[in-house]
């Protein structure tokens, strides 16, 4: 098979979304079968075409991945000439992917990792232009007719449902983890209570609720510290984490770091008492189950796929707000940790369940 992945962003972007690519296109060229993508030129450091690993990357020289809806739809449906198959994600790959797909005739998938409907309208972060826009695109893409629209969980495939996408166009494929990267690591707490975010500030990861939660954690725990792994984009929620630990003098209990590789990540996740993870919704969340494929312990929202997803050692919280995270911090420093029977989510059967959805 001749496949066409058009994403906004793969590797070296780091993500959940781009781990899932590249393992499954990188999976199928091991296979026999040739591998496009076709993505965004985040960065002026990365060549515009590579080859990685037997799969052909050309990237659009668009830094915004808004731009990627306007200028992709034309190399897209160059490229899909040549293809089988399309495979897509949302959002903003979605659009040039299904044009693509209906020009030149070709099946198309689009992976659905989250589908937010009437949450757009109360998420924090954004004003009301915004959110009825990001709403309006959401709807526009999961009106039209793909093939098979993937849910990442069963949580995902219940919203596409609620957003009236037909049953039998929605098929549920969970993300996988190599559990092999994860063999051998041993978790090192620090003696001072560590918790640790980590992963994209986005609009619907709790952010806000993390830090109006922790001047009053760190009064009560002056020894605290909180890690938070994050890259600086979206500028404007970066810069309101800086205005809060200016405001409150937190420059000595809390570490920001970014751009970390593997390795580094990993080193920094196993030396933290806990992740925290409390997120407005979910659609899988790699964040969590990577933190339970290292065995550290885990406080979270319990919201969205968080309830699939979430094993081991854990703290849910209560609500949705700052007395929801504060008693589960609490919690947390006084080691009184819930305990569920351990899930794995192995790539395997991820990368198995797309082939054979391809071939059929």
């Amino acid at each position: 098979m001749k496949i066409l992945f058009i994403l906004e962003l793969y590797y070296p972007n780091i993500g959940g979304n781009e781990r899932l690519f590249k393992s499954l296109a990188e999976s199928l060229v091991s296979q026999g079968h040739e591998v496009s993508i076709l993505t965004t030129r985040f960065s002026k450091d990365i060549p515009e075409k590579e080859e990685i690993n037997g799969v052909l990357i050309k990237r659009l020289p668009v830094l915004n991945r808004f731009w990627f809806t306007l200028f992709a739809t034309c190399p897209a449906i160059r490229l899909a000439k040549k293809a089988d198959l399309i495979h897509t994600t949302s959002y903003n790959a979605a659009f040039p992917a299904w044009i693509a797909a209906k020009v030149r005739k070709k099946k198309v998938f689009i992976t659905f990792h989250e589908a937010w409907g009437k949450l757009w309208f109360s998420l924090p972060y954004m004003n009301p232009v915004q959110r009825r826009l990001y709403y309006g695109f959401e709807q526009l893409i999961l009106r039209l007719k793909f093939d098979k629209f993937i849910a990442v969980s069963d949580y995902t495939r219940d919203c596409l449902l609620q957003n009236k996408v037909p049953p039998d166009r929605i098929l549920r494929i969970y993300n996988g983890l190599d559990y092999r990267q994860f063999e051998g690591l041993l978790l090192e707490p620090p003696s001072n209570f560590t918790f640790t975010y980590f992963g994209r500030p986005g609009s619907s990861k709790g952010l806000d609720i993390l830090m109006e939660a922790v001047p009053e954690f760190i009064r009560k725990h002056p020894k605290a510290i909180l890690k938070l792994i994050i890259s600086k984009s979206p500028l404007n929620i970066y810069r309101k984490i800086i205005k809060t630990i200016d405001q409150y003098k937190l420059k000595d209990n809390i570490i920001i770091l970014s751009g970390l590789d593997d390795k580094t990540l990993k080193d920094a996740l196993l030396n933290s008492s806990c992740i925290v993870i409390p997120s407005y919704s979910e659609g899988f969340c790699y964040a969590a189950a990577e933190t339970i494929a290292l065995g550290v312990p885990l406080v979270h929202s319990n919201l969205g796929a968080l309830k699939e997803v979430v094993s081991g050692k854990n703290i849910p919280m209560k609500s949705q707000d700052k007395t929801g995270l504060l008693e589960a911090l609490e919690k947390a420093y006084n080691n009184e940790w819930e305990e569920k029977p351990l899930r794995k989510f192995e790539l395997i059967d991820t990368i198995r369940d797309y082939i054979n959805l391809y071939q059929s």
